[in-house]
This record gives structure tokens, sequence and C-alpha cells, in this order.
């Protein structure tokens, strides 16, 4: 018998065997609802998401077509709890089973908080939310930009308010609020006008408010995004968040500079009352005028009690004023007596000065001239006869003592090659020649090494002779220049 209940089993192909499998997977399980942890999560190139949804003892692997996952409102994140609608299916090539998720939900506001708590304390930590890095809002923007939906309530809250206040330049940049892809639209708004220049277009803001109406807080989970809070965190103009009612708080709230409960008070905090400011200017203006006009009563009392102790200016100046009267008068006949006197010296002397007078005055001064003239003459005359009697005694007394006259006589003036005199035959012996001076001119001579002895005064005179006739005879050799010539 077991050999026969074996032979009537059902004998299945692989791929039939896994196609049954399938069918009753799908069939069993066409529409489940899970509720687990998220595991592993991640989008491939395609766009299809795979994550693992995981409890304390079991794993099942998860699916997201692109379609599907491009509708998510909340970004799935590794923790998260999540409650997933879908089908279970199988993959034969791989003899695994899978959910093919449909929709994907958190699992109540309690994971969304728990998430929301464990972000703020991640940028807590990183210093984002520290009361030092919030900067002071302008006091009046020129321009103010708006980041929020252009169709909703919340631009038209905020424009209405603005023109209530003070009425400012606004520049709305649109972009979404809520939904799939919605962080990174806000985020490329703050980034966008951040990056305005001076020379754009479009004019930069002095303030930014980022906007949205009420909601859950899946609606405003984009503004707990990473994405906004670090672009919001990294602004350089001051920015003011506005998301939700005054209890709705989200994580931009903690990392702009002003948080405003609704979008309403917003545009309150970005201006003032232009009224109330008006109001203050002309209370001052009052305030200033009355102080000024106290300050000068009060200037005008203190000089008029200094002008009573001070007395009339008659009483203090009456003594003064009659010294000047009677200096004036005593100046008046002083200067005229002093112009009569003057008058009465230039008419005197003026009755001298008749031509004859000054005639003779030139006369006898050319008379005195004259003789100064003559005596100056007769003293030159006197004095270049004397200089002359002089010169010419010097010039007789230097004749005759003049070596010119003993060259006259036959004698000679014999110097050495150093020009000095030889006046003994010794000097000649430091010296190889020289010149010897007649009356009519001078010769050059050289000493050939040889020397005479000298017997008498006439052998003295061959001697010499013989050196000049040696001399001569060196005519062809090149002279030596003579001192004198």
């Amino acid at each position: 018998m077991t050999e026969k209940k074996i032979g009537n089993v059902h004998e299945y192909t692989v791929s039939e065997l896994s196609g049954a499998v399938k069918r009753t997977i799908e069939d069993t399980f066409g529409l489940v609802r899970v509720r687990g942890e998220l595991g592993r999560v991640t989008r491939a190139a395609s766009g299809h998401m795979y994550l693992d949804l995981k409890d304390e003892k079991s794993v099942i692997s998860s699916v997201m077509w692109k379609g599907m996952a491009a509708r998510l409102t909340i970004k799935p994140e590794q923790g998260m709890e999540v409650i997933a609608m879908g089908r279970m299916t199988t993959f034969p090539g791989q003899s695994r089973y899978q959910l093919v998720i449909d929709s994907l939900e958190p699992a109540g506001v309690g994971a969304l908080m728990a998430l929301l708590e464990e972000r703020k304390k991640k940028f807590a930590a990183e210093g984002l939310f520290a009361p030092e890095r919030k900067r002071p809002l302008p006091f009046l923007p020129e321009v103010i930009g708006v980041v929020t939906s252009p169709s909703g309530a919340v631009i038209r809250d905020i424009l209405h308010r603005l023109r209530e206040r003070f009425p400012r330049h606004v520049v709305v940049w649109p972009t979404l609020v809520q939904g799939r892809g919605a962080e990174e639209k806000i985020a490329e708004a703050i980034k966008g006008f951040n990056a305005l220049g001076p020379d754009s277009t479009v004019p930069r803001p002095d303030v930014l408010i980022v906007a949205r109406g009420g909601g859950s807080l899946e609606d405003l989970w984009c503004f707990n995004e990473e994405i906004v809070v670090r672009t919001a965190a990294a602004s350089e103009i001051p920015l003011i968040s506005a998301v939700g009612h005054e209890t709705d708080t989200t994580l931009i709230d903690y990392v702009s500079d002003r948080r405003a409960p609704t979008p309403t008070a917003a545009a309150e905090f970005a201006v003032p009352v232009r009224s109330e400011l008006l109001s203050e200017v002309l209370n001052k203006e009052r305030r200033f005028a009355g102080a000024a006009t106290r300050t000068i009563e009060q200037r005008r009392t203190a000089l008029m009690s200094a002008a009573r102790g001070l007395g009339r200016p008659e009483d203090i100046l009456g003594a003064a004023t009659q010294r000047l009267d009677r200096a004036s008068d005593g100046l008046r006949s002083g200067l005229r007596a002093r112009l009569d006197t003057a008058l009465t010296q230039v008419a005197r002397i003026g009755g001298r000065l008749t031509p004859n007078l000054l005639a003779a005055g030139f006369a006898k001064r050319e008379n005195i001239i004259g003789q100064y003239w003559s005596r100056i003459s007769d003293r030159t005359d006197r004095v270049i006869t004397d200089r002359k009697s002089r010169l010419a005694s010097s010039a007789r007394v230097l004749s005759a003592v003049s070596y010119q006259n003993v060259l006259e006589r036959g004698f000679a003036l014999v110097r050495g090659d150093d020009g000095q005199l030889l006046r003994r035959a010794a000097d000649s012996k430091s010296v190889t020649g020289g010149q010897i001076q007649f009356v009519d001119g001078t010769r050059d001579f050289l000493f050939d090494g040889t020397s005479v002895p000298s017997k008498s005064p006439k052998k003295s005179v061959k001697s010499g002779a013989t050196k000049t006739a040696t001399t001569e005879k060196q005519a062809n050799k090149p002279k030596q220049q003579g001192l004198f010539d």
C-alpha cells in the first residue's frame, strides 16, 4: 500500500510548484495591512524603493514601485514604525516571498513624534538651535521675501496684514508646502532668495518669511526634514518661520531667527505699524519743541536776572564815555595846533629856498669841491714822483748786485741736471750732466765718467773747455732740456 500511495502523489516541476505557491500566497494574502519597523531602506536608480519590515522575531522583504514611491508624503527612514498596505507575492527566481507595498504611512503620531525628537536632539547637539546664532530682524525692510504656496490663504493674509501695517515690496517664491518633494522645493526657494545679488532683476529681500497654514503632523512633516532645517539655518537673510497654528511646532521654528505663531503674526513681526510710527514721530516732535521752548525760556530768565545784577549800561559806560569825549576834544585841538606849527615852519623854510640863494649855495659848494680836487691832484703827483724815484733807485741796486753783470765779465753759471747750482767740484759727483749759463744763453753738458785733475786755474779752464768740447761732440745725442730753455 505504501508504494501505491507514493505512486498516486502528483509530480510537479519546479516552475509548476513555484507558480502554485505564488498563486496560493497571492490568493490568500491579496490585500494585507502590516505594522512594523523599517529596517533597510534603499532607493534604486530606477526609482523603485526596497524596504525591510521587521519586528522582534521576523523580517519581510518589501518593494514599492516607482509610481507609488513618488506619491509618499513622508520620507521613509530606518527605525521608523510604519503601517504598510499591499499584497503578498513571490519571486520565483530566488524562491522568496515579498510584500508589494501600495501605501505607506507612519504608525500613528507617536512614531513621528519619536522621530521628531530624535532629529531635534541631533540638530541641537550640532548647535543649530543656539540662541547666539539668531540674528535681529531689520526694523523696516525694503523688500520682504515669502516662501509659501501661491494659491492658499496664507499669502493673502500676509499681504493684507502688510498693507494694514506698513506697505512694503513683497516677492513671493511659489512652492509646495505639503506632499512628496515639498522639502526640496522649500529648500530651493530659501537658497534662491539668498543667491540674489545687487545686479539681479529681482531685488534681494531684507527678511524672509516661510509660511504655511495649519495641518496635521503628517501635513507639516516636510518642515521637519533635514534639508529644510539645514537650509534655513544657513540662510544669510534673517528668516521668520510661520508654519501651522500657534500649537504646531516644527524643526524649522527652532533654527529660524524668529518664530511666528501664525502667518499673520509673521507679517506683524516683519514691519512696524506705520500709524504708530507717525504718532511716535509727532509725539517726539512735540516733546522736542516743548523742551526747546522751556530751555529758551530758562535761558531768557537767567539772562534777565544777570542783566539786573549788572546795572544799567548808561551807568557803567557814562564815565568812560566822558573820558572819551574829553580825549577826542584834546586830540582835535592838539592836531590843529601841530598842523599850524608845521605850516609855519614850512613857510619859514620855504622863504629861504629862493633861486639866488640856491645858486650861491651851489657856487660855494663847487668852490670847496675844486679846492679838494686841487689838493688831491697835487698829493697824487707827489706820491707818483716819489714812487718813481724809489723804483729807479731799487732798479740800480738790483742791477748792481745781479749775476748778469758777473756773466758779462766772462764768468758762467753751472747747474746740475737736478737744477741746483754747482759751486764746488765735489758737487758735480752726484750728477751726470747739467747746464752752463753764459751771458748770451745756456748749453747742456754731460760728464763722461772721468775726472781731470785741476793743477792750476789755467788748466782748470782748459779742463772746462775740454768738457765743453766733449759736450759739442755729443751734439748728435738727444739734448737735455735746460732749466732756462
